[in-house]
Formats: C-alpha cells, sequence, structure tokens
C-alpha cells in the first residue's frame, strides 16, 4: 500500500478530512476524528537514516496509535518501526513501500481509530 492508496482509503472509510499543519512540511498529513479533533494517523516523509534503514533518500511512512503491548513485537517485524516524533509507547510508524501488506495496515488503523475516539461515558447506576 502506498501513500496515495492509503489516503484514499482512509478518506473514503472514515469519512474524514486530511490536515496539513505544518507549513515547514507541507506533504505531511494528517487525519483526525471529525467529533474530538484528536489524530489516528499522520502520514509522513522520513529520512531513511532517522528510521536506522542503510542507504539516503526517504521513506514514505505512516504514524498510528497502538496498544502497547502490540507495539513492541510489531516492532521486531520488517517494516516497522518506532514512533517518529510520537510516543514511542503508544505510537507505531509502518513503511508504506510494500514491506506490509495493505490489509495489515488497514487494521491497524481500525484499531488506532478505536483507541483515539471520543470516550463514551459509563452509564449511571440507579443507586
Amino acid at each position: 500500500m502506498n501513500r496515495e492508496e492509503l489516503e484514499e482509503w482512509i478518506l473514503a472509510t472514515y469519512q474524514t478530512q486530511v490536515d496539513f499543519p505544518w507549513e515547514k512540511h507541507p506533504t505531511y498529513q494528517v487525519f483526525r476524528h471529525p467529533s474530538n479533533k484528536k489524530w489516528f494517523a499522520v502520514i509522513l516523509e522520513v529520512p531513511k537514516e532517522k528510521l536506522g534503514l542503510p542507504g539516503e533518500g526517504v521513506l514514505q511512512v505512516v504514524n498510528i496509535k497502538c496498544d502497547p503491548i502490540m507495539v513492541g513485537s510489531l516492532r521486531l517485524e520488517p517494516g516497522f518501526f518506532p514512533a517518529y516524533h510520537m510516543n514511542k509507547e503508544k505510537w507505531l510508524t509502518i513503511a508504506l513501500d510494500g514491506t506490509v501488506p495493505a490489509q495489515r495496515i488497514q487494521m491497524l488503523i481500525d484499531i488506532s481509530f478505536g483507541l483515539t475516539a471520543p470516550k463514551r461515558e459509563a452509564p449511571k447506576q440507579n443507586q
């Protein structure tokens, strides 16, 4: 799954808008919940050396929020990295170069969307 395919899928799936919040990085895209404006996915271009990869150039990636238990095990797999410029315990960076299958990226974005959704209040019990 490449950047364009991911953007198209996110917009169609979550009926959200894309935001470009950084003037210094005009290609960085943030996807937010329509109601609470929390981020659930951020698409970036990261220099390969910042991810510990050999070679020059940049890698298209997506940052997603993830269950801390899953973060450690996923980072052991190809295509997954410690979150770039995010909380490394709760966020994960995923390569958008075909290393990680599209269905897996979509599943993890679903998880991120759920983790960043507005909290529902617990029903009040009669006393």
